[in-house]
Formats: C-alpha cells, structure tokens, sequence
C-alpha cells in the first residue's frame, strides 16, 4: 500500500506559520508509516510589498505547490496567517485555484486540518478554522479538528497561548512574538494525531 502522505501547504509572511508548519511535519513523521512534506502556496505580493512589510524571506527548502499536486496527498493540514479572522487571501487564492478538483470531486473524503497564527486575541484563533471549513466542505473533504485531545495543554490559564478545539495556532502580536513551547508541542499532537487518523482511514 505504501506510505501515508500528508501534506502540510501553508503561507507564512513573518515565519509564524513555518516554525508551526516545521513542528507538524514533524509530527506527522513521527507515526511509523507516514511520510509528511512541507509545501507552500504562491506568493501574490510583489516584491516591493514584501519588502515594505519586512516579510521573512521565503523557506528555499520548501517547494511551491500546485493545486493539482494535491491529488498526491492522503491527508493534509493547511496553515496561514488570519486577516480580520479569516484566512490571508494567499491561502483563499491558492483554495480558489482548485476549481478543477472541485468539479470532479478529486479530493472529496480526504482528511485534513488547519492551523493558524493571529496578531491578538480577537485576530480568529477560532473564526480562523471556522470559516476555512467552507473550503474543505465544497471539497467534500474531512475536517479533523483536535477537540480536547491535547489533554491539560488546552486548559492552560497561566500563560498566554495559541489554538482552540479547530487546530494548533499560535499569536504574532507586532511580529516580535515567537511560537512558545506550548504551542509548538500542540503543533507537534496535531501532526501525529491527523496523521495517525489519516492512516487508518487510508488503511
């Protein structure tokens, strides 16, 4: 049968994303059996943009993904930034690149699920995943939400922290704020749990 692959696609302006989307991989290669690879959606911005809103550069490790290299996947999980509580339009335009797929169907009943980075508390560290599920359900895709499955983790009162029940998140504030340890160790579960049920579904 082969390896499960998951894909992590995700948009990262500051670098929030992919220290998230690096803490998934790996994971989701910590399950024996799955084989997970980093990708990265298109850029729209130019250059002159960019560089006026200090972007981080691009990750040269991490290849640009096509929409119909999404038929590859088993699984997937999609992570971006929040723009007034819903995804960066990098992410909705890549998403909106996929009408082919979505006119045949090609991805319907394949996993997948979400994680994010917010400037502040009102940013959508829920609204985020909430509105991203459109997509998979246009799809016709499954979406894996983590519930309460991080145990003690989602109930930390003593230190400002990232995510909800949707998925792994983390918050930016001015760009200055790093992902916490946290954050990084729910980024980590949520790898290894959508990963582990893509393989069983799979299987």
């Amino acid at each position: 049968m082969g390896n499960t692959k998951i894909y992590i696609v995700y948009y990262s302006l500051h670098g929030h994303v992919e220290i998230m989307a690096r803490e998934i991989q790996r994971g989701a290669n910590s399950v024996q059996g799955v084989e997970a690879t980093l990708w990265q959606v298109p850029e729209t911005l130019s250059g002159t943009i960019l560089n006026k809103v200090k972007a981080n550069p691009k990750a040269d490790d991490v290849p640009v993904i096509l929409p119909e290299q999404l038929l590859e996947a088993d699984g997937f999980l999609f992570g971006f930034p929040s723009r007034f509580g819903v995804m960066a339009y990098q992410f909705k335009a890549f998403f909106d690149a996929t009408h082919e797929l979505w006119a045949t169907q090609a991805l319907a009943g394949k996993p997948a699920g979400f994680f994010w980075s917010t400037g502040f508390f009102g940013g959508g560290q829920e609204l985020a995943a909430f509105t991203a599920i459109t997509q998979l359900a246009h799809h016709g895709m499954l979406f894996v939400p983590l519930g309460y499955t991080f145990g003690n983790g989602m109930f930390e009162m003593g230190e400002v922290k990232g995510g909800s029940s949707y998925g792994a998140g983390t918050f930016a504030a001015d760009g200055s704020r790093q992902p916490t340890d946290l954050e990084l160790q729910q980024a980590f579960y949520q790898g290894k749990y959508v990963a582990e049920i893509t393989k069983k579904l799979k299987g």
